[in-house]
Order: C-alpha cells, then structure tokens, then sequence
C-alpha cells in the first residue's frame, strides 16, 4: 500500500469515528464557519494549530507559511487577514512561531536557498535590527530561539500597520492579536505578548478613515 492511500483510509476511519460519535457532526460543521481566531502559523509540519491547541475544524481558522511571516506585500497573507477580519470578524489573530523554526535557522545562515532567499529576506532585516541584541547571545541555538520570539514580536507589529487590522479595531473593536511560540520539545506554547484594540500606533503606520 502506497502513504498516500494509506492517507486516504486514515480519513475515512476518522469520518466514520465522527459520525459514531456525533450522526450530525459532519451536517452541522458544512452549515458554516464562524471561528473565534485567525492563526497565522508556520509550515512546519510539527506544528498543526487544531493539533497543539486541542481544538475542532471550524472554531480556528488558518494560514501557514516559512516562519509565520506577516509581509504587507504579500496578496495571498492580506486576503485571508482581510476575510478573516471583515467577514468572519474573528475576536482574536494568534502569530505562532516555534522553537527550532528552519525558516530562521536558514535566515540566519549564508547559504543561498535560490528563490526561498527572496522570502528569508524579512527575517534577516529582524536580526539586522536586533543584531546587537543577538550577538550577545553566546550560542547559535540560543540566539535561533531569541531571533524566533523577536520574529513573532515583528510580525505583531505588522499586523497591527494594516489598515484591515485597524479599520477593524475603531468599527468593531476587535481583534486582539497574540503572539505566541510553542516548544518542540515540550509541546507547549508561550504566550510572548498580546496587543488589544486601544494600542498606541506610531503616527508613520497610522490611517485615518472616513467617519
């Protein structure tokens, strides 16, 4: 039997499961989404955010990328924060990083990664700009770890520089943004910071909307 069959009758025992447990499980969840939170985390295939946070399909909705990055450039990232944010009205964004994140490891080394370059590119401007900081660090592990809670810190700070997020906190007061990094080698998450609707905005990155 080939992995991806074996994929495919793992789902079928998990649908049947479902059902046993719950004959209207699958009904009830087609009916719509309406989850509470927005999780912006990495690919990494160690991190699945229903997985370590022990929640159900429908109650956190997702996006993954190398790293957990939140560029304001980025089309595919700014459309699912806007549907997150405008139609689905989610209370909270989590940014989750994780501890032995290859995406910073890559950033922090010279290797050339060809078009992965182009995306590691944000995480080195987040050691330029703490390089002080991470220099002082007296182990490459250490100053992975360090670099990998500032990345998250950064891309709190992004979201907070979009007018969606913004917009969203003077009509709705909502969402509150969290950024959180969760250990590999212990399965739990640490809560760096968190950022509520009121936060102050450097005048540089804030918009002024229409009344």
């Amino acid at each position: 039997m080939k992995d991806w069959e074996k994929l495919l009758i793992k789902n079928k025992s998990w649908a049947t499961d479902k059902t046993q447990d719950d004959p209207h499980y699958f009904e009830n969840l087609a009916k719509q989404q309406k989850p509470k939170f927005l999780w912006i985390g990495c690919a990494d295939s160690r991190v699945a955010a229903n997985e370590i946070t022990s929640t159900q399909p429908g109650e956190v909705f997702v996006h993954r990328n190398i790293a957990n990055l939140v560029i304001t450039s980025d089309l595919n990232m700014l459309s699912v924060l806007e549907y997150a944010v405008n139609h689905l009205q989610v209370e909270h964004i989590i940014v989750c990083g994780h501890y032995g994140c290859g995406g910073v490891q890559a950033a922090m080394s010279h290797r050339d990664f060809s078009l992965i370059n182009k995306w590691l590119y944000q995480i080195k401007d987040v050691y330029l700009k703490h390089e002080v900081e991470l220099e002082s660090l007296e182990s490459d592990e250490t100053r992975a770890d360090a670099l990998v809670e500032l990345n998250v810190k950064e891309q709190v700070f992004n979201l907070m520089k979009t007018g969606i997020v913004q917009k969203s906190w003077k009509e709705h007061n909502i969402p509150t943004i969290h950024g959180w990094v969760y250990g590999l080698k212990d399965g739990i998450i640490k809560d760096l910071c968190l950022v509520k609707p009121d936060a102050k905005i450097h005048p540089m990155y804030r918009y002024d909307f229409d009344d």
